[in-house]
């Protein structure tokens, strides 16, 4: 990590190490709620096909941040599309 990261900024290297970027910060209780308008209208969004191996990827990222109590089950039918793009090293990121 230190050898692309500017001297300035080393002593915040460790923040950046994949296992402490992984880690959430001290867990909280929540109760967040979010409260629909009565005219809100669910609306249909086009949908971007994945292959098979992608939809494996998006799913096991759900999986895994489920996992950690990063991200709870949502209770509405709404839902928001994924995206892949190819990163400098030819990794795909999901957007």
């Amino acid at each position: 990590m230190k050898n692309i990261v500017s001297k300035r900024f080393y002593k915040w290297s460790k923040v950046f190490e994949k296992q402490n970027s992984e880690r959430m910060s001290v867990k909280k209780p929540r109760n967040y709620a979010i409260d629909l308008q009565e005219m809100f209208i669910l609306r249909k969004r086009k949908i971007y096909l994945l292959s098979r191996i992608k939809r494996k990827e998006v799913q096991a990222f759900i999986d895994s941040q489920l996992k950690k109590n990063n991200i709870q089950s949502n209770k509405l039918p709404q839902t928001k599309s994924v995206m892949f793009v190819l990163k400098k090293d030819r990794k795909r990121k999901m957007v």
